[in-house]
């Protein structure tokens, strides 16, 4: 297929462009502006999910869309939540709507945090559940062929910190806590640390989406269920600050930093469980034992972060 990639410049973006050329698609990727070089196999297409006519005209030269561009951010939305209801929101039916105009197979990145959806909603997962509620319109009477995929908090090699760490304008957990830890600094953790924050493995999530277009342009409809990407086990935000405290100490040959607390910030629930229903994998054939289990993961993220991001970090 050739299938077309909106946010394909992102983190996630763009390992899901590697597995779909592991896979022998070809990709477009969608974006307002490169950042990034093109391969072999890859395309790009300039535009704005909040253009309908350049997402009708994506829609019109590509075999299947994974539609991952958002605005992100649990409590930055929360300050200003109209960013994300025009380019989460809108922008979203844009995709769906010319996904159902060409008779596409599409993929929608819902909200891996849709526990928060009852639990004091956030901007960011209003908007993210909205366009999840369409999609199920979409295919319930438009004959929409439109799966959803809901991955926890991913993370890998190539994330972007947050300030004063790196340019990001949302603060993730894993580049926040290695950022940290590698550069001799408590880590901070909001809350007392009891919370459930799954982590997966971003190249397990992309995997994910790409078994799932492959599974929807197969059966010409939507998965049933939201296909919810996540651990098997659960852990706490305080045993991921741990791990990774361990991690950067075998990385730099010093003792672990300590774990110090803050209080919750808008957005943020005490005693929060964000984790994935992983029986929903079922349909794609894909077994979440096989996923990288989280110390190895974070391993891995934490040798990239000192080999590639530490080098250059002035302080």
């Amino acid at each position: 297929m050739k299938v077309g990639l909106t946010g394909g410049q992102g983190f996630i973006g763009s390992w899901v462009r590697r597995e779909l050329l592991k896979q022998g698609h070809d990709v477009v990727v969608f974006d307002r502006y490169p950042r990034t070089k093109m391969t072999k196999g890859e395309d790009f297409f300039l535009g704005d999910i909040q253009d309908p006519t350049a997402v009708t005209e994506l829609a019109a030269h590509v075999d299947g869309i994974i539609h991952l561009a958002a605005v992100l951010g649990t409590q930055e939305t929360i300050q200003n939540p109209r960013p994300s209801a025009a380019t989460n929101i809108l922008g979203g039916l844009n995709v769906l709507e010319a996904a159902v105009q060409y008779g596409l197979p599409a993929v929608y990145a819902g909200v891996g945090n849709a526990w928060m959806r009852d639990h004091a909603t956030g901007s960011y997962t209003i908007s993210k559940t909205c366009v999840e509620d369409y999609a199920r319109m979409y295919n319930a009477y438009r004959g929409g062929k439109i799966s959803v995929v809901r991955p926890v908090n991913a993370y890998g090699p190539g994330q972007s910190a947050a300030a004063p760490y790196g340019p990001s304008k949302v603060r993730k957990i894993l580049p926040a806590f290695a950022c940290r830890a590698l550069t001799g600094t408590a880590i901070e953790v909001y809350g007392d640390g009891s919370q459930v924050s799954d982590c997966i493995y971003v190249e397990d999530v992309a995997r994910t989406f790409v078994a799932a277009l492959e599974w929807t342009a197969s059966n010409g409809r939507g998965l049933e269920n939201p296909a919810e990407v996540g651990p098997v086990d659960s852990c706490t935000v305080n045993a991921i600050a741990r791990l990774v405290a361990q991690a950067a100490a075998t990385a730099t040959g010093r003792e672990p930093v300590e774990v110090s607390h803050l209080p919750m910030r808008p957005g943020e629930v005490p005693g929060a469980v964000v984790r994935a229903d992983t029986t929903t994998l079922e349909p794609l054939g894909i077994d979440p034992e096989q996923f990288v289990a989280l110390e190895q993961g974070i391993g891995q993220t934490v040798d990239w972060f000192a080999s590639t991001w530490l080098p250059h970090w002035e302080g």
